[in-house]
């Protein structure tokens, strides 16, 4: 690991932000970095993917296996640029220089930020739902604010909750990245005891695993039985592909979180860690789960936040 010496001379191409870290701010250990990765993976998106997967035509356990095949492949590249974050202590912006240029590296790292700025409005329209479904329990009367005033289909409720969880992000923004250290550490071990309740859940409310299971066939698509080679090159490449593309970007930048790491085998081991056991593991909970609403309610629920509030009114009924 390489270490600055001296400080660097002010000017435009220097600033707090991407100077490199210090080996005293190197501090995040595995654990650091696979809680980061736990954190990025379980979330609403990750449960739905299966969901397109087998709309599209594909059987629960090819779609798990799209899911581990994606995120193998694109955990090559995200290493070898992660290397440069954890022994130069550099950036994201900075490490594109290196190909770019002072000057070029802006577009990759703009183009990046676009990328970037389309995938947070997305994750928090999606938090802002949960938000609204947990306010909802807390607060009956949330969900009559506005009568009946809507906008595209979603009322008042929806909106002040997608502004709530838009601005707490912006705290975590503004405080930088040892805040999303703390964050990750503290919810890892939690969505995961999550995720295993949902799935305890599941199981124990339609008689075991083994229904879920068999539930799950169920949801596959029906369509006719296409040749080997026709399904590979029609259905599951184009799939495996959308899956290495789900965390391509995050490949490039991902210096910005592994500046932080103490050594090159936490960075290596805590992202093989958390991206390929939780990635896969929630991704088949969201599909068991959803099983056990077939059998429940007689339809599939692949929204969370819709089995939320299902059960909700249920418990309010009991």
């Amino acid at each position: 690991m390489v270490e600055l010496t001296f400080d660097l001379p002010a000017g435009p191409l220097v600033s707090k932000d991407l100077a490199p870290t210090t080996i005293r701010q190197r501090t995040w250990n595995l654990w650091h970095i696979a809680s980061l990765w736990v954190g990025m993976s379980v979330c609403i998106p990750t449960y739905m993917l299966a969901s397109s997967m087998i709309s599209a035509g594909l059987s629960w356990r090819q779609s798990v296996l799209a899911v581990v095949l994606g995120n193998l492949i694109v955990l090559v590249p995200m290493m070898i640029t992660a290397h440069a974050g954890t022994r130069y202590g550099i950036p994201f912006p900075v490490f594109a220089r290196a190909a770019f240029g002072t000057r070029g590296a802006h577009l990759p790292s703009l183009l990046r930020a676009v990328v970037a700025c389309g995938w947070f409005g997305i994750q928090t329209w999606i938090g802002g739902l949960a938000m609204n479904a947990f306010i909802g329990i807390l607060w009956p009367g949330w969900q009559t604010m506005g009568g009946d005033l809507k906008f595209m289909g979603y009322g008042v409720p929806e909106y002040l909750s997608f502004l709530l969880f838009w601005f707490i992000n912006l705290y975590f923004v503004w405080a930088g990245t040892e805040s999303i250290k703390w964050l990750e550490t503290l919810s890892a071990p939690i969505l995961i005891l999550l995720g295993i309740w949902l799935l305890l859940w599941a199981a124990s409310r339609v008689g075991g695993v083994g229904t879920l299971l068999r539930e799950a066939d169920a949801l596959e698509s029906a369509r006719e039985s296409l040749p080997t080679g026709e399904f590979v090159r029609t259905l599951f490449i184009p799939w495996l592909t959308a899956m290495v593309g789900y965390w391509a970007t995050l490949s490039l930048n991902i210096p910005d979180f592994t500046r932080y790491a103490r050594s090159q085998r936490d960075q290596a081991i805590g992202q093989a860690l958390g991206l390929m056991t939780t990635m896969p593991l929630f991704a088949f909970v969201g599909v068991a789960v959803t099983s056990a609403t077939v059998i429940l309610y007689g339809q599939a629920i692949w929204n969370p936040v819709d089995l939320l509030a299902r059960l909700t009114a249920e418990s309010g009924n009991a």
